[in-house]
């Protein structure tokens, strides 16, 4: 590893005899490298995430659907987003700070059950019929801070349970089931809301959840590493966090290369007004849901065959590619007249988020210390919630300008140049590897 930019191995705790395995031969060179599973607390770990990112999908339709059911009006469910988003930002900077100052199995374990509390409370809510938007907002901002709560502790604690050379193949397993749950979670939602409700949608989260408390509840004892200096979470340490990334490049690069892809490069918000222009003559409904399921389908099958790369030890150079990878790929989506070619270019785009996803989360892991783990995984949820949001804002007004095809083809390429100009001037990104 380059040491000049991270942290060292002692830092974590994990078993020395799960890092070796033999080579694989044939189709297995190509599949998912599952070696992390070999290890019962990570397993444990994986496993609430197979639970949460299914159950949390539920949650995320049954929320819009219930605020559009009692207002009729797209402009609530859209204010519901934002009343969600501010809570995430202020405790996920927050709890990346806690989780790098108490026990993260503890801090885990009080954010699931808060969770699972406040998806017990949209299940009452909607059982009694209440018909309150205010209520859902206010249930939906709890719901969001707990999850920046928990997200830091989460991600950061899998350095502490697998080795450094299986945080590429970690990150890819966490990924793909993350994705997945993006996939099956709505599906699921669509096809049980005629059946059972709302209301027992909400309960069936809840249910889940208790798995998730349980998986939680058997992993080891996470405080902070001895010899750590004891401090407080407070705007102190947050502040520190941001010092320590301008500090370390390599850390600042991780995250500028994910803003470049997601601000410039998600054109989501132009989904609607391709599938009723574009593409309406293959049907405005089937359009719009394929170009929705495009990027995470496609994200899905990266992870599936993420042994292709997830060896790759130039973490630097592999981010770089994922992210020209990602932008040229949304170029050619912008560009497709043909609905399939756009959706084929599409999932292309999900596959190479799906490496820089699995880079740039070793390379957080990895990079930094285990005192400052944390508060990097806040800043990252902050990143990776803020800019798909920044994103519709910038790509609804340049489709409105330039239309929607040019906006998008546009912000392709400007990916591609700006991601090319920052790897030409900055090294570190470049040079990084373990």
């Amino acid at each position: 590893m380059d040491t000049s930019e991270s942290g060292t191995q002692s830092d974590t705790q994990t078993p020395d005899d799960a890092t070796a395995a033999p080579p694989r031969s044939g189709w297995r060179r190509w599949a998912m490298d599952t070696r992390p599973l070999r290890i019962p607390a990570y397993r444990r770990l994986w496993t609430s995430t197979i639970v949460t990112s299914v159950g949390s999908q539920l949650t995320a339709v049954a929320v819009p659907k219930q605020i559009f059911d009692i207002t009729g009006s797209s402009a609530w469910v859209g204010a519901a987003s934002l009343a969600g988003l501010l809570p995430l930002i202020v405790f996920a900077l927050w709890g990346g700070a806690v989780a790098d100052t108490m026990d993260r199995r503890k801090l885990l374990l009080i954010t699931n059950i808060g969770i699972g509390v406040t998806s017990l409370l949209f299940f009452v809510q909607a059982a009694t019929g209440m018909k309150s938007v205010a209520a859902l907002m206010v249930l939906l901002a709890m719901q969001q801070a707990f999850w920046g709560l928990n997200a830091p502790a989460r991600t950061a604690s899998i350095a502490r349970l697998v080795p450094e050379a299986q945080l590429p193949a970690a990150n890819a397993l966490g990924s793909t089931v993350m994705q997945t749950g993006q996939v099956v979670g709505p599906l699921l939602a669509g096809a049980l809301i005629p059946v059972i409700g709302l209301p027992e949608l909400y309960l069936i989260d809840a249910l889940a959840l208790c798995v998730t408390v349980w998986a939680v509840y058997r992993l080891p004892a996470l405080p902070p590493l001895a010899g750590a200096t004891a401090r407080r979470a407070g705007i102190r340490e947050i502040a520190e966090g941001f010092r320590y990334i301008s500090m370390h490049k390599v850390l600042l690069l991780s995250f500028l290369a994910d803003i470049i892809a997601m601000v410039f490069g998600m054109p989501r918000a132009l989904f609607p007004q391709l599938a009723a222009q574009t593409y309406a003559s293959y049907g405005e409904g089937l359009a719009l849901g394929l170009l929705f399921a495009a990027i995470p389908v496609g994200a899905v099958l990266g992870g599936l065959f993420s042994g292709t790369f997830s060896r790759a030890r130039r973490h630097g150079w592999m981010v770089i590619g994922a992210v020209v990878g990602w932008g040229a790929a949304i170029a050619g989506f912008g560009l497709s007249r043909n609905l399939w070619v756009a959706v084929a270019f599409l999932a292309a785009a999900g596959v190479a988020d799906m490496v820089s996803m699995v880079f740039r989360g070793a390379i957080l892991l990895s990079a930094a210390t285990d005192e400052m783990r944390g508060r990097m995984q806040g800043v990252f949820t902050v990143v990776v919630a803020g800019g798909p949001r920044l994103a519709d804002v910038l790509h609804g007004t340049a489709g409105s300008v330039f239309g929607p095809r040019a906006a998008v083809a546009g912000g392709g390429l400007l990916v591609v140049v700006v991601m090319l100009a920052l790897a030409a001037a900055v090294p570190a990104l470049r040079r990084y590897r373990v």
